[in-house]
């Protein structure tokens, strides 16, 4: 089972049930960690263990300490669903003040009944208890969670499985089976945030809150299920906020409850392959379920829209030896019963800028530095991928019509250059060379020195003719190919927008007119290509002339969608 993880700079991660590795075979490793769920180990008998000595700090003033040494025995007694002891747990301990203040102490291997001496303080206490498989060999587990335990004399805790309720989350589709599940819980107090968590590949999971409330919304839950089906996943995640942890969780969405995501792969110029979809919220780890696409299909996730914002990355994998072609679709909302469509890998291939607030910029001025990171090579929806395919790549950059430097071979649309502070007329070129076909954008627009970083007002024009998923459209027809525009244009305005075709390969242009929203294009005999190209000035008279040779090529009708 793998698990998402984001960390923040706020919070630790005490010992836990799981363990980093690097990669997944035959994958490149995204934004996120990885993370490997671990058994429970088991013992007998009774024993009393001491925790590992910390460097002692200094007690803030006011605060009472424990006696010459500062610490407590705490004793804490496992039991069973049948209220016996039992040794099947695993034990977390995670200090939130005191001189351990974010560090945390796992038990496991001991006897049931176990004494630890832990300094005076705040801490969370998780324990997840398991039942021995009957039967079908699947484990039960009991996550008892207790996010307030104030050590401030000695005590004695009594952690037993029979408080825990079930946890009880289901798909409406019959054609559903469970894969995996995770359970988690963060606990903040006095600046410092405990993670508890359980993972499990068993229906057999409950829950319960252990001890006082804590602090007004401190304690924060959710748990995550993920059910397969053919071509697709169930993604059904709940989120709370409040002073207790969870005890019990039943939810059995309507169909009407959930919403559709739908990826569909493309069939990259490298040739077939499978893609490799991973879908998880987008905040605190979650267990991951990843979907194998094959190229020319499509796959399909029901999710629960009121787990917050969910993060897709499509990889697409290599038939050659190479990286991963990994496309990144992060912090997306969705609304009950809405579809939503994500294709991959299919053209038209070109800049994107993304207009919306707080986007990623893609060109800036710092002082007398000029930094450009388009993604020149995003496919068709705008999806930027990580290692596009290209076969020659070029930045060329004018000052005043004097050549200033050209850069070659980098990722399509990266590139840096030095210029001198005075305010100058500039012409900034990228190109790219695909196995079939090219692009390039060519931006001219003043720029002088600048104090702090400021983006360069670039523009993008995107097209969206309807193609299959192996990037062909039929020949011989006639279709509205949507236009639409990014960047700076868009923010400020279009002066003027013309759009050529050209089914020669750019040796002739017919203009076509912009109506709509779209131009009307008749596509040339099967096995041909369709180029396009656009002229934009904006409302401040910067332009751009973005030409696509051979952006999509033609099929005989028959071909499949």
């Amino acid at each position: 089972m793998n698990v998402h993880s984001k960390n923040s700079p706020s919070s630790i991660s005490p010992v836990s049930p799981v363990s980093p590795v690097s990669s997944v075979p035959g994958r490149t490793a995204t934004r996120r960690s990885v993370l490997r769920g671990l058994g429970v180990a088991t013992a007998a008998g009774t024993a009393a263990v001491c925790l590992p000595a910390v460097t002692a700090h200094a007690a803030p003033a006011g605060r009472r300490t424990s006696g010459a040494s500062g610490t407590y025995a705490l004793t804490l007694v496992h039991l069973g669903r049948d209220g016996a002891p039992t040794t099947d747990y695993r034990t977390l301990l995670t200090a939130l003040s005191g001189p351990d203040a974010g560090s945390g102490r796992q038990l496991k291997e001991l006897p049931g009944t176990v004494t630890v001496q832990v300094p005076a303080g705040r801490y969370m206490l998780d324990a997840t208890i398991s039942t021995r498989p009957v039967g079908d060999g699947i484990w039960g587990n009991d996550w008892l969670v207790q996010p307030r335990l104030d050590v401030d004399r000695d005590m004695t805790l009594v952690l037993d499985a029979r408080v825990a309720r079930p946890v009880d989350v289901r798909p409406p589709v019959a054609d559903a089976t469970f894969e995996q599940a995770g359970a988690f819980a963060t606990v903040t107090y006095e600046g410092v945030t405990g993670l508890a968590n359980l993972m499990t590949l068993s229906l057999d999971l409950r829950v319960a809150h252990l001890g006082p409330a804590a602090e007004r919304g401190a304690v924060r839950t959710w748990v995550d299920s993920y059910w397969s089906r053919p071509g697709g996943v169930c993604a059904l995640g709940y989120a709370f906020r409040g002073e207790r942890a969870l005890t019990g969780l039943v939810r059995h969405p309507a169909l009407g409850e959930l919403a559709t995501l739908v990826v569909r792969a493309g069939v990259p110029a490298s040739g077939g392959g499978t893609a490799l979809v991973d879908f998880s919220p987008s905040e605190g780890p979650s267990p991951a379920l990843a979907l194998a696409v094959p190229s020319g299909g499509t796959g399909t996730f029901l999710l629960t829209p009121e787990r917050g914002s969910w993060d897709l990355v499509y990889g697409a994998q290599p038939e050659q030896e190479g990286p991963a072609n990994n496309h990144f679709v992060l912090g997306r909302s969705f609304t009950p019963g809405s579809t939503t469509v994500h294709t991959f890998d299919t053209p038209v291939f070109g800049p994107a800028m993304d207009s919306s607030p707080g986007a990623r910029p893609v060109a800036q001025r710092t002082g007398d530095t000029l930094d450009l990171t388009v993604p020149l090579l995003a496919d068709g929806d705008g999806h930027e991928p990580s290692s596009p395919l290209f076969t020659a790549s070029t930045v060329t950059l004018h000052r005043n019509g004097a050549l200033v430097a050209t850069r070659r071979g980098e990722k399509p649309g990266h590139a840096s250059f030095t210029v001198p502070a005075g305010r100058a007329a500039y012409r900034l070129t990228a190109s790219a060379t695909r196995p079939r076909g090219s692009v390039t954008a060519a931006w001219t627009f003043t720029s002088a020195a600048t104090a702090t970083a400021t983006d360069l007002p670039l523009s993008a024009v995107r097209f969206g003719p309807d193609l299959a998923l192996d990037g062909t459209a039929p020949a011989h027809t006639t279709s509205r190919v949507a236009v639409t525009v990014e960047g700076a244009a868009r923010r400020s305005g279009v002066r003027s927008l013309t759009v050529a075709v050209s089914t020669d390969r750019g040796a002739t242009w017919t203009q076509a007119a912009v109506t709509g929203g779209r131009i009307t294009v008749t596509t040339p005999a099967p096995g041909m290509a369709v180029s396009l190209r656009a002229k934009l000035t904006d409302t401040h008279g910067n332009t751009l002339t973005q030409t696509h040779i051979d952006a999509y090529v033609t099929r005989a009708a028959t071909g499949t969608r």
